[in-house]
């Protein structure tokens, strides 16, 4: 029976290969999170998903494993021939926490076994990690606990994926911030490493911008190219599906904590266009990062908001094409335009 799932793998492996080869259709990867949104719109949508991956497995420091994936998910994705990756995170994105399961041994066994346990037990097509937080020091670590876990996961006839942070250069750059979000976040990842030991590298080039930086694009334009530009030196294109954002940002002032600051919240495309909406804001285009934006008035003090939208969607869509990527992997259903649809449709004839 292994032997039979890994010729399988291994034929499946070279039949995408082969469709890229002579361009049919990209491979589509959406996440779904545990929401009620998020699972109809799975269900909606499913003649356009060929893998779903449930944010639904969690690891700590002794690798124990806990979570699971919504059963209906399951079921549907079964009869509609859909693949189910589920992902595995690090509990809370806890640095110190997942420092200590990459240096135990002993829990590094519980965990690779515990992975391909889950697999088994619900004939899934894979694991994708998504572990982040990472310190840069622990960069060959986790890419041991990849190794380890990919090595077991494909003798038994299952797929592996990792989803990865984006940069766009091996050093960190010009400010303290650039130097904190690359040894916590960005330069944990050997990008060449990762995509050959596994099936395929998530490179998630979204939150360029988030509540702890200055208003801008989820996924600018340029950004996303550079990103592109850094990692396709060293990974095959066929090994990277482009992390697109279904998601949009709000910047606003706030009081948290007995303190006022600037504060920014991720939004859903509805809610975006509620708010500025509420406050009469005009949309316009940004040519350059190819994303709607919005400067508006509250009370005397500026508020930001960057869209995400079928149009920035269209906009990476040609990226995708432009470079011949393995496909997208998309964060996340139920909070999208409604227009990525008919993008997606277009881009897949």
């Amino acid at each position: 029976m292994r032997h039979t799932r890994r010729v399988l793998l291994v034929a499946a492996a070279f039949l995408f290969c082969a469709a890229l080869a002579f361009g049919q259709n990209i491979e589509t990867l959406f996440y779904a999170v545990d929401t009620e949104e998020s699972f109809q719109d799975f269900k909606a949508n499913i003649g356009m998903i060929d893998i779903v991956g449930p944010q639904s497995y969690r690891m700590d420091e002794f690798g124990t494993l806990w979570g699971s994936v919504d059963r209906r998910i399951l079921d549907l994705a079964r009869t509609n021939n859909v693949k189910v990756m589920p992902l595995v995170v690090n509990a809370g994105f806890d640095q110190p926490t997942f420092h200590k399961l990459l240096h135990d041994p002993a829990a590094m066994e519980r965990a690779v076994s515990s992975l391909l346990s889950v697999c088994r037990e619900n004939g899934y097509y894979g694991i994708q990690f998504d572990f982040e937080d990472i310190h840069v020091s622990d960069k060959d670590a986790f890419t041991e606990f990849y190794r380890k876990t990919a090595d077991i996961l494909h003798a038994n006839g299952y797929a592996i994926s990792v989803a990865v942070v984006p940069r766009s250069s091996d050093l960190p750059g010009p400010t303290s911030y650039h130097k904190w979000i690359f040894e916590y976040w960005r330069g944990a990842y050997d990008y060449p490493a990762l995509a050959s030991i596994g099936d395929f590298i998530s490179l998630m080039t979204y939150d360029q911008h988030t509540y702890r930086t200055t208003p801008g694009p989820v996924a600018g334009l340029r950004w996303v190219e550079k990103v592109i530009n850094f990692v396709t030196k060293e990974v095959p294109a066929v090994k990277i599906s482009l992390g697109l954002p279904f998601y949009s940002y709000r910047w606003y002032p706030s009081y948290q904590d007995n303190q006022a600051h600037a504060w920014g919240q991720t939004l859903s495309y509805s809610g975006a266009i509620g708010v500025a909406d509420r406050y009469q804001a005009e949309w316009k285009w940004d040519n350059r990062e190819k994303v709607h934006y919005t400067l508006y008035d509250n009370d005397g003090l500026n508020e930001y908001i960057y869209l995400e939208d079928k149009d920035s969607f269209k906009a990476k869509m040609e990226l995708v094409q432009k470079y011949k990527f393995r496909g997208i992997s998309v964060w996340c259903l139920g909070g999208e335009d409604p227009g990525v649809w008919r993008v997606l449709d277009d881009s897949r004839r």
